[in-house]
């Protein structure tokens, strides 16, 4: 593992080193370093990245899906999401493309 001052030194140097540094700070174990280490060795940095997991439906809006699918079986997916799933935080904009 690379710590200050390009110096290699073990993970439980990292811990104590990082509890020493930030005494406020919750510790950090071992687990959380070997992540981070893993992190840097594939990505080559540390930085947060974007999960990519998709949106959590909940079985009412499955099923209300469902049920508008067998009304109109040709329904655009956008207008269906306009029209079950309700987002609160963006608004789906009618669709620009003629079906």
């Amino acid at each position: 593992m690379i710590g200050y001052d390009d110096r290699a030194r073990t993970q439980c140097e990292v811990v104590r080193l990082f509890r020493e540094t930030h005494p406020n700070l919750p510790p950090l174990n071992q687990g959380t370093i070997s992540k981070i280490e893993a992190q840097y060795r594939e990505m080559g940095h540390v930085r947060k990245v974007p999960s990519k997991r998709q949106a959590v439906v909940d079985d009412d809006t499955k099923l209300n899906l469902l049920l508008a699918l067998e009304e109109n079986p040709i329904t655009p997916a956008r207008q269906l999401a306009r029209d079950t799933i309700s987002f609160h935080t963006m608004d789906i904009p009618p669709s620009t493309s003629a079906y």
